[in-house]
């Protein structure tokens, strides 16, 4: 195998065109790539940038789409000594706007469909698809100023908790760790053929690219439609004869629910992005490996094999540390938990970002020393994850600590409601949301994705998640979608969730008349408000349209139908008929306690007196 050690990425790419030639490099719809085709377009721009002024710390913007126009782009801006900028032309032109000012990427490389939709601005455009003069060398620039490993290799621009997206700057020593480490433990080879499905601006599809291409294996790219469709993607992987790939946590999940042939030539399937909650079959043929790691710390910092399981209680952890990561699981004062103890993660090690751009507050707050680490200026990154450390070694993923909900007192953890939620075999995907606009009207909502086949009920799911979960942590309303909807880094869109309707929400069938003169006469009370023909003592006053403001009217009219006072808290607490009723019952015979006791007292007080 090609020797990691080497200085820059971009040698080792040369290397393989030069070794061999005509091997294949990248295969999509638009076309092939040779190894030698390749590195030759890539000198070809990188003479272009570099008398633009692209060189070492110098950023140069990638407005293009997956392709292998999008590869010769990345490449030619390292051989320039640059940093690539993947911005996905997909993105809101404001944003992208914002991205190349703070960025202060003065050159943008694109190509022929996507040179319209450049923001206009300060910078200059180089459109990779126009002909270049024949006097255009395509040899290696060999001239100064070269990179170094300490330079930035790129730039990737995430969400910012303030709104405004952050620049986190990746280094070549931070990268070349990354693909020395991915091709020992995965043993890659010039044999391999891999793929390149995640977005552009996704870290993930760093990691999709420079780790085969540094060893002579192949890229393959699967066209718009493939990348969505399960079924779609596996009929590409068979015939692509594709063996390892990454997939977005959702996506995995979905394509381990297929049937695979025996002989599939997939080896790894490599995911992350997301929770993984689902096992993989013992029929797969292919290894499942689940990964962490945030784009601070250069795409993963964490794998691990997922093996089967079957009726598992926990879900699958994160695995452990990769080459040269380091992480621990510290409290708020930054020291190590007890193992088995929950905590946030930090990351230190080779793996550990430069920084943010143009954000020093930012950069001090969230890199901080790494007071573990025997080197000298070491430092480890604050994830915001929470995470605990199991007695194998491996890590658990706990969710975002921003995640957490509080509900009516309660500190809930989203993740373990999800959990809880894909153990039932009909439900193939879950998320749960908070829905209310204040914060007495908060409530738990969770979105499932049922087997086509299923006949799952609301009662049945109610069951299952009282029998693992306290009251307070299982949803008043199921809504069943056909999907979860995807964010283009392959991660669950809660903005994009619908709000729960007629439509969408389930409905419990198992009707069932009112036993009690309290039931009676509560749904008496119910029915005209919340406008419907007829209710069950399982009926939900959230799913049939309740909501504080109902739930007011509903308090006056009890405390004047039976004189008792309830909460807006004992309606989401108990929002069945049968449920309001019982604590309506409870109260009025702790009044009528109260009376009896009330009357001994006067009675004997009475009689002690004569």
């Amino acid at each position: 195998m090609t020797n990691l050690s080497q200085p820059l990425l971009c040698r080792l790419i040369e290397g393989q065109a030069t070794e061999h030639p005509n091997a294949l490099a990248v295969s999509s719809t638009d076309g092939e790539l040779t190894f030698k085709e390749l590195n030759d377009r890539a000198n070809q721009l990188s003479h272009r940038l570099r008398a633009l002024g692209v060189g070492p710390d110098v950023p140069a913007a990638l407005f293009i789409q997956s392709s292998p126009e999008m590869i010769i782009g990345a490449l030619g801006i390292l051989k320039a000594g640059g940093a690539y900028l993947p911005l996905n032309p997909e993105t809101p032109a404001a944003r992208t706007s914002l991205i190349l000012r703070d960025s202060k990427a003065s050159v943008v490389v694109t190509d022929s469909r996507e040179s319209d939709r450049v923001p206009q601005g300060d910078w200059i455009i180089v459109d990779i698809d126009v002909p270049l003069p024949a006097t255009n060398s395509r040899e290696q620039l060999l001239s100064p100023p070269e990179s170094t490993i300490d330079d930035l290799a790129y730039i990737i621009y995430t969400s910012g908790s303030t709104g405004q997206p952050k620049g986190v700057q990746i280094t070549h020593a931070n990268l070349l760790n990354l693909v020395g480490w991915h091709c020992s433990e995965f043993s890659i080879t010039s044999a391999d053929r891999a793929t390149q499905i995640a977005g552009i601006g996704f870290d993930a599809a760093v990691w999709e690219l420079w780790p085969y291409l540094a060893v002579g294996a192949s890229i393959h790219i699967p066209d718009a439609p493939t990348r969505t469709e399960p079924e779609l993607m596996r009929d590409w992987l068979l015939a692509k004869k594709v063996t390892i790939c990454f997939l977005p946590t959702l996506m995995a999940e979905r394509i381990m629910t297929l049937e695979w042939p025996e002989n599939s030539s997939l080896r790894y399937l490599l995911t992350g992005a997301d929770t993984l909650n689902r096992y993989p079959s013992p029929k797969l043929p292919f290894v499942l490996v689940n990964n962490y790691g945030p784009t601070e710390c250069t795409v993963v910092a964490t794998s691990g094999i997922v093996k089967p399981v079957e009726n598992a209680i926990q879900k699958p952890t994160i695995g452990k540390p990769i080459s040269n990561a380091l992480v621990y699981v510290l409290d708020e004062d930054l020291q190590m938990v007890p193992p088995g103890s929950a905590g946030q993660l930090f990351i230190g090690g080779e793996g550990v970002a430069r920084g943010y751009v143009n954000r020093p507050v930012l950069t001090a707050t969230r890199f901080v020393p790494d007071p573990f680490s025997k080197k000298s200026g070491a430092r480890m990154y604050a994830t915001g994850d929470r995470g605990r450390l199991l007695e194998d070694g491996q890590i658990e993923f706990l969710g975002r600590i921003d995640d957490q909900i509080k509900i009516r007192g309660y500190r809930i953890e989203p993740e373990e409601i999800i959990s809880s939620l894909v153990r039932i075999p009909e439900i193939l995907e879950a998320t749960v949301a908070v829905r209310g606009d204040q914060p007495e009207e908060h409530h738990l909502v969770a979105y499932i994705v049922t087997d086509p086949i299923s006949t799952l009920t609301y009662r049945d799911i109610q069951q299952h998640l009282r029998e693992h979960l306290p009251d307070y942590m299982v949803p008043t309303v199921f809504v069943t979608l056909d999907r979860l909807p995807m964010t283009p880094n392959g991660k669950v869109d809660k903005g994009a969730l619908p709000e729960p309707d007629d439509d969408n929400a389930m409905r419990d069938d198992s009707f069932e008349g009112m036993e009690s003169p309290v039931e009676t006469r509560l749904k008496g009370i119910l029915i005209p408000l919340l406008k419907v023909a007829d209710l069950g003592i399982h009926s939900n006053f959230f799913q049939l349209g309740g909501h504080s403001l109902l739930g007011a009217q509903v308090l006056v009219r009890i405390r004047e139908s039976f004189g008792v006072e309830l909460s807006l808290k004992t309606i989401f607490d108990h929002p069945t008929v049968g449920g309001i009723s019982a604590e309506i019952e409870r109260l009025i015979l702790q009044k009528l306690e109260d009376i009896d006791a009330s009357t001994s007292g006067n009675a004997g007080a009475q009689a002690a007196n004569s």
